[in-house]
C-alpha cells in the first residue's frame, strides 16, 4: 500500500476508463501532494516562539536614524502606542513623527524591492495591505496635527547612499513648518 501522499499521484479518477484527466485535475493532485509533503520540521509551539521573535522594531535603518538625530541633540520617544500606527520616532517638541520604512515590507518602488518568486498572490496581498495601512496611518497622523516624515531604507543603504545628506534634509524639515517629508534612495 502506498503512503497517502504518493497515492494522490497514482489514484485514478472514479470515471470511465476512457477518461483522460484534465490539466486542472492533474494540477489539483500535485497541489494536494505538495501540501501533504510540506511538513513543518518543528512543532507548533516552537514555530510560534520563532515567529514571535521577528520584530519590526529596532531595525538597522531605524537605529541609524535615531543615533544620528540623538547626536544632533534631538530628543524623542519611540514606538508611541498612543499615536496611530505606533510611529518609530516621535519628536513632541516639533510635533513631528519619523517613520523608517523597510523597502521590502512597505513595497517601495526602488532597487531594493523585488517581488518574491514564491507565493506571489500572498505577497501581493500582504504588501498591498501594508501600503494601504501606511496611507491610512499617514492621513490619521496629519489629521491629528502631526507632521509626518518618512525615511526609506534605500536612502541609507548602498554605494550611492548619502547619510549626512539625509540627516541634513531631515533636520531642516524638523526645524521647518512643512507638514511632510520623504527621503528616498
Amino acid at each position: 500500500m502506498l503512503p497517502r501522499t504518493l497515492s494522490l499521484l497514482t489514484e485514478e479518477p472514479q470515471h470511465e476508463s476512457t477518461h483522460v484527466p484534465s490539466a486542472h485535475t492533474e494540477a489539483h493532485r500535485l497541489h494536494e501532494f505538495a501540501k501533504l509533503a510540506m511538513v513543518d520540521i518543528v512543532d507548533s509551539a516552537t514555530r510560534s516562539r520563532m515567529m514571535s521573535g521577528i520584530r519590526g522594531r529596532n531595525t538597522k535603518p531605524e537605529v541609524l536614524i535615531r543615533s544620528l538625530l540623538h547626536r544632533q541633540g534631538f530628543r524623542f520617544r519611540l514606538d508611541a502606542r498612543d499615536l496611530p500606527g505606533r510611529p518609530d520616532i516621535v519628536l513632541p517638541r516639533y510635533r513631528a513623527v519619523v517613520l523608517v520604512h523597510g523597502c521590502f515590507w512597505h513595497g517601495h518602488d526602488c532597487r531594493l524591492f523585488k517581488w518574491p518568486q514564491t507565493r506571489p498572490e500572498f505577497w501581493r496581498d500582504k504588501i498591498g495591505r501594508n501600503r494601504t495601512n501606511d496611507d491610512k496611518v499617514r492621513a490619521a497622523l496629519l489629521a491629528a496635527g502631526w507632521r509626518v516624515g518618512v525615511v526609506w531604507e534605500c536612502a541609507l543603504r548602498g554605494a550611492d547612499r548619502d547619510i549626512e545628506g539625509v540627516l541634513t534634509r531631515l533636520v531642516q524639515w524638523l526645524q521647518s513648518d512643512a507638514p511632510d517629508f520623504e527621503e528616498r534612495g
